[in-house]
């Protein structure tokens, strides 16, 4: 079946895109220069034109806390319409299968911990991602209402916080994991002894390798349907992707720092805002269907480090 990876030049969707090419399925792709996803006549175009057997939706528009504080707009308009395209897109070329990609942002800031799928709509979003999540939630009720109207098989996958080869390392616009990876590989490297990173260090935070999220992703497009079924709801379909273990955002430093080889003191300004407290999904749907992750948090960091170390010179990634 020819399968359409968007967004294969992100972190996901080129993981993703490895594990297809590695089975030998046919794939299909396009760069933002050669499609521009919130273009709807340019993806109704490319569906017409390509027919693809199945789509992942792996593109979005994505950045930590401060690039969500920065650009909100940016943030809702380009992911509702990339998923608007697609999605309607999609069906109207008769593609059955789909697998969207969302974010476990799309929680409550104050939901119940670990964080199950019915805690979705519950309660308040963060602030700091709203506009974000609200797309993402969004995605979601797009592949439900498709399938609820005309019997598509779309199906969500939430993903926890990712990290791995293939990450963003840009200094401004980057996600904590490999903002701490830059900043203490600069500090190790050039002599300094005290890194500083935002926030109190206590809020708590689970970590997943894009290698083991490719893996579930595909896992969960390729289960039949009445086993993926038989575990969701018409309007609950959406699946938890993570460990099922979270660390402190200071364990999560000292882990870095001892990755990296920083020797020197870490301090944490409370003045700068922590974010959700806690952000641990409840995986125990994924379990009961046969998937559980693989890479421990320390090795998967050692990789990305490595990785890090190997793409420094890309100004496009590390700027």
């Amino acid at each position: 079946m020819k399968t359409y990876v968007a967004g294969h030049r992100g972190m996901v969707g080129g993981a993703i895109l490895r594990k297809l090419e590695a089975r030998g399925i046919e794939t299909v792709t396009r760069t933002h220069a050669e499609l521009d996803l919130t273009s709807q006549a340019e993806v109704r175009d490319f569906m017409k034109s390509e027919k693809p057997g199945r789509v992942i939706l792996a593109a979005a528009k994505v950045g930590g806390i401060m690039a969500n504080n920065t650009y909100p707009a940016a943030f809702i308009y380009e992911n509702l319409m990339i998923e608007a395209n697609v999605i309607h897109q999609a069906f109207e070329a008769g593609v059955h299968s789909l697998l969207f990609l969302g974010s476990s942002c799309i929680y409550p800031k104050m939901a119940a911990q670990p964080m199950r799928e019915d805690a979705l709509l519950t309660g308040t979003l963060e602030p700091t991602n709203e506009p974000y999540a609200i797309a993402k939630i969004a995605g979601i009720k797009l592949c439900e209402s498709y399938n609820r109207q005309y019997g598509t098989d779309y199906r969500s996958v939430m993903p926890t916080n990712l990290y791995g080869p293939g990450d963003n390392f840009h200094p401004q616009n980057s996600h904590v994991l490999p903002a701490l990876i830059r900043r203490f590989h600069e500090a190790a490297r050039g002599g300094v002894d005290e890194v500083v990173v935002w926030g109190t260090g206590t809020p708590m935070r689970e970590f997943l390798h894009v290698d083991d999220m490719a893996e579930a992703s595909l896992f969960v497009a390729d289960l039949a349907p009445e086993i993926y079924e038989r575990e969701t709801e018409p309007m609950l379909s959406h699946i938890n992707v993570g460990t099922g273990s979270d660390v402190t955002i200071r364990e999560l430093a000292e882990t870095v720092a001892r990755v990296t080889g920083f020797d020197g003191k870490i301090t944490f300004d409370a003045s700068k805002p922590d974010g959700t407290p806690r952000k641990l999904l409840d995986v125990s749907r994924l379990a009961r269907l046969g998937w559980t992750a693989r890479i421990a948090l320390e090795d998967g960091i050692r990789e990305t480090y490595d990785w890090f170390l190997e793409q420094r010179d890309d100004g496009l990634r590390m700027a």
